[in-house]
């Protein structure tokens, strides 16, 4: 076996594509107490016992149409708060020290250091045993986990979901009293209807009524392209948009990439424009030179257009905006840190349909035939609907489900929760 190589959760996004290669689990580190003592104090309450985790082995078992922005939200994560201050008054949860990747049927140690973990985080009943081998109930439990972690709920242990299960409960509990601050800060009345983003968690909540009735898979920003946290009002929906390249793209991408490849822009079919509206032929540009900043790069509509069939506006400081992507197989990462601030959204199509549900005409047959016709059509919204970017990394919705995912900005303060990984 190879040796422990332990970088920051940062590094291992930044690397992510480096992640099939094959390496060992962190090394060992004493449990933070005798797992008897805290499975048996009497100080621990009912919170093992809140669970039905025979019945909460998928995704479904805690997922909720509870909206994240929501004053429910508020007292549920209260509740969760106080639960996790027991755990923490008790001891905490222990390591679990693997050294390979624990599935059905391994037999390891480490598996019970598994068990325990989850009974405490209450992801398995507290009579779930004691045994070292990988069993069904296990499966159960660590899919569980991995759902309330916004991981793909596979029942294995590998790097990613070794890393969340061994952040110490008290990082937890900060955790939650930090976004705590932040849910209370947008509890009150945000709409009728609203679209949410959640950067962290790379989703996105369409809500009426103060029910979720859409969800989608996001990408946002990468670390060094935060997608900002904003408040705004949707106000339009382009189908077949043209796409106008941001100033930042131009000087990071588009003129390193001419300078490599003179026939990029041809072949992407963007077209430069000057100040006057003049078109401007590559071959005349000084690719030397940031000369090219100045001008104006838009690439026609079409499958290869970088926002692909839809764009979705709202006013904003940052200049940036929703839309499609022709690249869909990202939806299928776990890491959806990918874009230069913008966020793109699987399913595009749906949520358009939801916005225009009000506006005569635009079915969601009548979208599809529009996107088919290949001409730029942008919509305007009789009555804007709001649309809020927020930063939320911990979260309940209720039932005893606590939701966390990684501070991938560092906005909790706590290096920590970047994630304290491995690659796999």
């Amino acid at each position: 076996m190879t040796g422990f190589i332990k970088s920051s959760r940062r590094t291992v996004l930044k690397s992510a594509a480096a992640l099939s290669a094959a390496a060992i689990l962190p090394s060992a580190a004493n449990a933070q107490a005798s797992i008897g003592d805290i499975l048996q104090s009497p100080q621990r309450g009912n919170w093992d016992d809140q669970f039905d985790s025979a019945g909460s082995s998928n995704r479904a078992a805690v997922d909720s149409r509870l909206p994240i922005l929501s004053p429910s939200t508020v007292s549920y994560v209260e509740v969760a708060i106080d639960n996790y201050r027991r755990i923490v008054a008790n001891g905490g949860w222990p390591r679990v020290n693997a050294t390979q990747r624990l599935k059905v049927g391994v037999r390891d140690n480490a598996v019970r250091q598994l068990r325990q973990r989850l009974i405490i985080s209450g992801d398995m009943a507290r009579n779930s045993g004691d045994s070292t081998t990988f069993d069904s109930f296990l499966d159960a439990g660590l899919k569980r986990f991995q759902a309330r972690h916004g991981m793909g709920a596979d029942g294995v242990m590998g790097n990613y979901t070794l890393a969340a299960l061994n952040v110490d409960a008290q990082t937890r509990l900060g955790q939650l009293e930090t976004n705590l601050v932040r849910l209370r800060s947008m509890s009150g009345y945000l709409g009728d209807r609203f679209v949410m983003v959640n950067i962290p968690g790379t989703e996105l909540e369409a809500v009426t009524n103060g029910r979720v009735e859409r969800r989608h898979k996001t990408i946002v920003g990468r670390i060094d392209r935060e997608t900002p946290v904003l408040s705004s009002k949707i106000h339009e929906v382009i189908l077949n948009p043209y796409w106008t390249a941001p100033k930042s793209i131009i000087r990071k991408d588009i003129i390193p990439l001419m300078r490599k490849d003179p026939t990029y822009l041809t072949r992407n079919k963007i077209r430069l424009f000057d100040g006057g509206g003049q078109e401007v032929a590559p071959e005349t540009v000084n690719w030397a030179t940031d000369e090219a900043v100045a001008l104006r790069f838009r690439q026609e509509p079409g499958k290869i257009n970088a926002m692909s069939s839809t764009k979705i506006n709202f006013h904003n400081p940052h200049a940036v905006y929703m839309h499609d992507t022709p690249q869909q197989s990202l939806f299928g990462k776990f890491l959806r840190f990918e874009s230069s601030g913008c966020v793109r959204i699987q399913d595009i199509r749906e949520l358009s349909a939801w916005l225009l549900s009000s506006e005569a005409g635009y079915t969601r047959g009548q979208i599809e035939q529009i996107i088919k016709s290949g001409e730029s059509t942008p919509i305007q919204l009789s009555t804007p609907v709001p649309v809020y970017f927020v930063y939320i990394s911990a979260w309940s919705t209720g039932d005893s489900v606590v939701h966390f995912r990684d501070d991938i900005y560092n906005r909790d303060g706590v290096g920590e929760l970047e994630t304290a990984a491995t690659s796999l």
